[in-house]
Parts: structure tokens; C-alpha cells; sequence
């Protein structure tokens, strides 16, 4: 365990802030659409700042008649693109990164500490299996319906992972405690009955149903439309606020049942509490987003390694670094195409990886790593 003084922790979270501020104020300029926008450009559109022609002359998509002269028309119209691309695209897709890496990580951290198991994930009880099966269903039978801007294949996914660990608690409502072998085994068990379901409606599907199931379950950050960000903060935000304030509840329970009921933590509420909240955030994640794994997995580690184990650091600590974890993952899904592009003279326009390989490709490796150096 890292021991810190406290001027050492907050300058740790100090830099952790900033850094993920860093990462908000360039995410305008980092994308799939032409390089001729870069973030000042497209801060300076944002606020109607000066933007002198000079700087624009070579560049390519400004000069659109060509004459070598940048018109007032001209520069008037790479500020409005400007604006759009940076603020109506890259932004939010990374405001929507920063929202489902706070989400998933904390969930992540959380149920590592309430399951007392290392391998412990937002999924562990099935809600990713779960959502995915609605998903899929949704999409097999054609459920396009959009009612008052939320799909409703969003729904099925949301009401395929609540109906999963429902099931999963009626299996095991049994144990003594939330941490037993039981609801682990429960939760595991189901997910796999999820997975085979899964293949069952891809193997019934055609190929364009099949495509779109495939895709979906890849994960996607594409930005929600403001109906469906409204619908996922109420079950995000609270989520946020509470775990983060069980971080006191939450060392005591690191000791033992027993310990903690004794110091005054009650022990079934703290549990059913967290496994809520936790459940109705990750639910949002994965009904909107679709399953995005390895972020509530690897990025506790990280954290215990960088701060320690108190659960009043490692909690806000796990929230900033989950989202500069996902935030650096969609960069890279979007820069990669045009980087393999490059090396094969190829034109592949504005294609991007799904998130969730992404995510995979860097976390085992860094899982891996965090693994041997943890090793005693």
C-alpha cells in the first residue's frame, strides 16, 4: 500500500484535475474530420475570437476558389465549420468519454471493494450480458421506435441489465452477505446464459441485422443526443455523489463485517446502497454506450498504485482518471484509421475503431504489467 502525506495527495489529485482539464481544452482539436481545424481554431470560432487570414493561407479546404486570397466569405465560413466540428462533434464526444469513464471506473472500484475480489468489474453481475441481449432482441425484431429522443433499443438494453441482477439477487437472496461466493457465481452464471442467447438471435438474424448487432456490442461514444444525456445523469450523477461519499463506509468495510458494524457502518445498507446506484449507472452506460470493457477493471489499479488504498482518495482519484483513460482511448479509436490510412495509402474518410476494442487492445497489456509489478 502507498503511504502519502496529505500535501502529497492533493497534489496528486491536483495534477490528475489538471491534466484531465488539459485533455477537455484540446479534445476540439483531436478527430476524424480534416486537419485543418486544430483546438485554438476551433476555441477561437467557439468565442467569436479574431482569426487573422494570414494564418489560414495554404491551408487546405479555406482557399475555396482558389485564388490564393482568403475572402472575408472564406474565413467567415471556416469559423462556422470551425465551430461545429470542434463543438458539435469532438466536444461532446469527449464530454460523453469523460461522463461513462467517471461511471464505469467508480463502479469498478466500488465493486472491487464490495465483492473483496481483484477481477471485479461494473459487468460482474451480467448487466453488460443482459443489456446486450435487449440490445440484440431490440434490434432483431426491428425496434426502431424513438420515443421523445431515447431509442428504444436503448430501452430493451436498460431493462435487459436491471432484469439480469434482478435475477441474479432472487438466485441468491440465500447468502448471508453481498460478497458471497454465491452472488458472484450467480451473476457469472447468467452472463454466460446472456452470451449463448446472444448467439442464438445473431445466428437467426440476417447479415444486416447481424452487422448491426456485431457493431453494437463493439461499444460506441458517438455523441447522445441531449434527451438521452438528460435520461443518463439522473442515473449517473447521483451515482457520483454517493459512492464517493461511502469512501469513510467504505474503509471500515475494507476491514471485515464485523469491524465495520461495530464502528457503527451498516453493513447491508452500505452493500445495497452501492450495488444501486452502481447497477442503475452502469445500466445507462451500457444502454446508450453498449458494453465498453477493461475501464472499470484496469483504471483501479492504476489509482491504488498511484495513491493507495483509502477509499476517500481512491474513489474521486478512480472518477478523474476513468475519464482521461476513456477520453485517450476515443482519441486513439479515431486517430488510428487515418494513421493506418497513411501507412497503406488508403482512404479511409472518417472511419473509427469501436471504443471497446480500444479499450481492450491497451488494457490487457497494461492489466498485464500492473499484474507483474503488483506480484510480491
Amino acid at each position: 500500500m502507498t503511504t502519502l502525506t496529505p500535501r502529497a495527495y492533493v497534489v496528486r489529485l491536483g495534477l490528475a484535475a489538471a491534466g484531465l482539464g488539459l485533455l477537455l481544452l484540446l479534445s476540439p482539436g483531436i478527430g476524424t474530420e480534416s486537419a485543418s481545424f486544430g483546438w485554438w481554431d476551433a476555441w477561437r470560432a467557439r468565442f467569436d475570437w479574431p482569426i487573422g487570414k494570414a494564418e489560414l493561407t495554404g491551408r487546405p479546404l479555406v482557399d475555396l476558389d482558389g485564388d490564393g486570397v482568403i475572402s472575408d466569405t472564406e474565413l467567415s465560413g471556416f469559423m462556422a465549420v470551425a465551430r461545429q466540428i470542434g463543438f458539435g462533434q469532438r466536444f461532446p464526444r469527449s464530454c460523453l468519454a469523460l461522463q461513462v469513464g467517471i461511471t464505469l471506473a467508480l463502479c469498478g472500484v466500488t465493486f472491487q471493494i464490495l465483492f473483496r475480489n481483484a477481477l471485479a468489474t461494473p459487468y460482474t453481475l451480467g448487466i453488460a450480458s443482459g443489456g446486450s441481449l435487449g440490445a440484440l432482441i431490440a434490434l432483431r425484431y426491428g425496434w426502431a421506435v424513438v420515443f421523445c429522443g431515447v431509442s428504444s433499443v436503448a430501452v430493451s438494453a436498460f431493462v435487459g441489465a436491471i432484469v439480469v441482477v434482478a435475477a441474479v439477487f432472487v438466485i441468491a437472496r440465500g447468502s448471508r452477505r453481498l460478497t458471497s461466493n454465491e452472488l458472484l457465481l450467480a451473476g457469472v452464471t447468467l452472463g454466460l446464459f446472456c452470451s449463448a442467447m446472444m448467439m442464438f438471435v445473431t445466428a437467426v438474424s440476417n447479415e444486416r441485422e447481424t452487422f448491426f448487432m456485431v457493431r453494437w456490442m463493439m461499444g460506441s461514444l458517438d455523441p447522445v443526443r441531449t434527451v438521452e444525456g438528460a435520461v443518463m445523469l439522473p442515473l449517473m450523477l447521483p451515482a457520483w455523489v454517493v459512492l464517493i461519499a461511502m469512501g469513510r463506509a467504505l474503509n471500515q468495510y475494507r476491514l471485515g463485517d464485523e469491524l465495520a458494524a461495530a464502528r457503527g457502518v451498516n453493513v447491508a445498507v452500505l452493500q445495497g446502497v452501492c450495488v444501486l446506484v452502481c447497477t442503475l449507472a452502469t445500466a445507462a452506460v451500457v444502454a446508450h454506450c453498449g458494453p465498453i470493457g477493461f475501464v472499470g477493471l484496469v483504471v483501479p489499479h492504476i489509482v491504488t498504485l498511484l495513491f493507495g488504498s483509502d477509499c476517500r482518495i481512491l474513489l474521486p482519484a478512480s472518477a478523474i482518471f476513468g475519464g482521461a483513460f476513456l477520453i485517450l482511448c476515443d482519441w486513439l479509436s479515431q486517430l488510428t484509421m487515418r494513421f493506418a490510412g497513411w501507412l497503406t495509402h488508403q482512404q479511409l474518410g472518417s472511419a473509427t475503431l469501436p471504443i471497446g476494442v480500444v479499450t481492450a487492445i491497451i488494457g490487457v497489456p497494461v492489466f498485464l504489467v500492473l499484474l507483474r509489478i503488483r506480484r510480491p
